[in-house]
Parts: structure tokens; C-alpha cells; sequence
């Protein structure tokens, strides 16, 4: 199998394995535990905060660790909404599920929420927001890196905005750390999240970024731990490995990033070489350097991944009793259904190499030449 859908996760990493693999066994302590186990456990854990902390150059006490993006984004959006009373968030149309979804359920309790549009590259504009905020605003939440596409909001313009209106200002950068140089500073942000399967450590394990001076009310009330931010005893071999992940990704992020695009740009010009009329979904250079989300107008993306059961990647389009409904992303840019219907997610990661994009170009070009016959 080639694998090209490195966005929708990654493997982990080998570094990784073996710094959780001694908290699997012989190293099993509760944190909160006052003897020697307890202690190294607690350690542990601290160190996996230092770590995460020094990949976004923000303190550790900053730092809350979850059980992944999903969290992060509802504990940021309903923890707000509560700590703040009724009001208005302001969000985008191409968020992920983890961001809309608690919007929905906030707007059936009476927040005002303001889904702004995104151009036809995906990505919205600062004055958009500008023009949304109220004295009403409460929260805004815009995404980093879109899931889909790759493509990169102006998020430093935005905060920037934010920050002069005295609004809370959270981005979801799921898709983005790792991948790229995140620093919350230069970003502007006072909430981020993130995930640790989207960079080579485990699923089930991710950290939310609270700038200080910053509030919520916690999902999760219990025993206290997190500094009464989020209960639960600490999955202390998970952390470990999102701490090595975040320590990885700290050492390599500004190689890595030519070397994804590298494989990615080898990709887009082989599929465009044979196929001409391929057609890019984003922005040509604002996205991340591992993404390429390619249509083949007049033909489905479900029938040219099908095809080719050697190639795992992600459609633009999902078949739902035998009709074909188009990402809410894509049709968010205006793409048009012919289009839409025909685009695929190719992400590559780490692992990749030249010989699998070239034989996962030339697959997928084999298989489109049959559809067309």
C-alpha cells in the first residue's frame, strides 16, 4: 500500500515508541501518587509539558493536556461560552466538525454564532472578522490549516484583530503542528490546539494552549489535575509519547517542510503532466507543504480511489445512498459539483518516498485513462 493520507493520521514515529514504551510496563504510576513510582510518573509528565511547551514557545503551565483536538476545541468553545455568559463567537464555514458542531449546540442555547465566508482558495478575510466583531463577541475561532485543502488562514492578521478588540481569539491547528513552525506568540492566539496522530504520536492524546490570564469553565470536574483545567488521572504513556512527538517535530519541522513539498509538487506535476485538466482546490502557495487537493473535473473521485485499492488517500465527495454529496469545504469555495465531485486528498508524511509518488501518480493516471474509455 502507498500511503498518501498522512492529514487524517500518521504513524508513530520510532523515537516515539520507544520513549512510551517503558510506561506500558515496568513504569505504571498514578501522578498523583507520593511515592518513588507516583514521583516518576509525575516527572514524566512534567517533561512531556516542558516539551509540548517548547514546540509552541509558550510556558508548560500553558499547556492542558486532552484527549485530542476534539477535546481541545469544546472544552476552548463551550468552557468560554460558560465562563463568559450569552454572547457571539465568530467562526468560519470551513471548520472542522469539532468546531461546528459545539457552535450548533451553543446556538440551540442562545449564543449568537457568525459563520464567516472563505474565498474560492479557501480562506477568509481579516476584514471579514474585522466587520463581524460586536461588543457582543465573546470568542473567535478560526482554523490554522484547513484539513482538505492545506490552506493557511491569516491567523497573526486576524489575532492581530482580536487582540486590538479585546476579544479571546482560539485557532485549531490540528492540521499545522508539526508540519510547520507554530509559535503561539507571533500567531496572536489565546487558545490553540492541537493533536498528537497528526504528527507521529498516538491517537487518543492531544494539548490545548490557554495564554495566561485566559479562562474557562472545564468540561471535566473531578479530582483537580491539569490545575483544576481538566480532570482525569494523566494517560501518562500517551503524554510521554506527545511529548517526544512535540520534541521531534521541534528538531526537524524546518527540514521536514522542503522536503514534504518537494514530494508534493513531484506529485501535482506528474498527475498534471497526464492530466491536464486538473484542477487545484486552495491556494497555490498559502497551504501547508505536505497537501494537494487536485480535482479531475468530469470524473469521481470515489471511482479513481476505488480503483486503485493500492493507494490510500481521501475523496472530496462522500456516496450516501447512491448519491454523491461534496465536501462542505469545497462547496464553502464555490467549487463547482463536476468539480467537486472529482477531487481527491493526497498528503504525504515522513515516510514517503519519491518511488511511491511516482507510482501512485502513475496508478492513478492508469486508472483515469480506463474511466475515460
Amino acid at each position: 500500500m502507498i500511503y498518501l493520507d498522512y492529514n487524517a493520521t500518521t504513524p508513530l514515529a520510532p523515537e516515539v515508541v520507544r520513549a512510551l514504551q517503558p510506561y506500558l510496563e515496568g513504569e505504571f504510576g498514578n501522578p498523583s501518587s507520593d511515592y518513588l513510582l507516583g514521583i516518576k510518573a509525575k516527572e514524566a509528565v512534567a517533561e512531556a509539558r516542558r516539551q509540548v511547551a517548547g514546540l509552541l514557545s509558550c510556558r508548560p503551565g500553558e499547556i492542558v493536556f486532552t484527549s485530542g483536538a476534539t477535546e481541545a476545541n469544546n472544552t476552548v468553545l463551550k468552557g468560554v461560552a460558560r465562563h463568559r455568559g450569552q454572547g457571539q463567537i465568530i467562526t468560519t464555514a470551513i471548520e472542522h466538525p469539532a468546531v461546528l458542531a459545539p457552535c450548533r449546540e451553543l446556538q440551540s442555547q442562545g449564543f449568537e454564532i457568525t459563520i464567516l465566508p472563505v474565498d474560492s482558495r479557501g480562506l477568509v478575510d481579516p476584514d471579514a472578522v474585522r466587520r463581524a466583531i460586536t461588543p457582543k463577541t465573546i470568542l473567535i475561532s478560526v482554523m490554522h490549516a484547513n484539513n482538505e485543502t492545506g490552506a493557511l488562514q491569516p491567523i497573526a492578521e486576524i489575532g492581530d484583530l482580536a487582540r486590538a478588540s479585546g476579544v479571546w481569539f482560539h485557532t485549531d491547528a490540528a492540521q499545522s503542528v508539526g508540519k510547520i513552525p507554530v509559535q503561539v506568540a507571533e500567531l496572536q492566539v489565546d487558545f490553540l490546539t492541537l493533536a498528537g496522530h497528526k504528527f507521529y504520536a498516538p491517537k487518543g492524546v492531544g494539548a490545548l494552549y490557554v495564554r495566561t490570564g485566559c479562562a474557562f469553565t472545564p468540561l471535566l470536574h473531578g479530582a483537580g489535575q491539569e490545575g483544576g483545567r481538566r480532570a482525569g488521572t494523566e494517560n501518562v504513556p500517551y503524554l510521554v509519547a506527545l511529548g517526544e512527538a512535540c520534541r521531534l517535530a521541534r528538531e526537524r519541522v524546518e527540514q521536514d517542510g522542503p522536503h514534504l513539498k518537494s514530494l508534493r509538487d513531484l506529485l501535482h506535476a506528474r498527475l498534471l503532466a497526464g492530466f491536464p485538466e486538473l484542477t487545484l482546490n486552495g491556494p497555490e502557495q498559502e497551504r501547508l507543504p505536505n497537501t494537494l487537493n487536485v480535482s479531475f473535473p468530469g470524473l469521481s473521485g470515489s471511482a479513481i480511489l476505488g480503483g486503485i485499492p493500492e493507494v490510500a488517500a481521501s475523496l472530496g465527495a462522500a456516496c450516501h445512498s447512491g448519491e454523491e454529496t461534496i465536501s462542505p469545504v469545497l462547496a464553502a469555495m464555490g467549487v463547482p459539483l463536476e468539480v467537486a465531485r472529482g477531487a481527491v486528498r493526497l498528503s504525504v508524511g515522513r515516510p514517503t518516498t519519491v518511488g511511491e509518488v511516482e507510482r501512485a501518480a502513475e496508478l492513478m493516471l492508469e486508472r483515469v485513462r480506463a474511466l475515460k474509455r
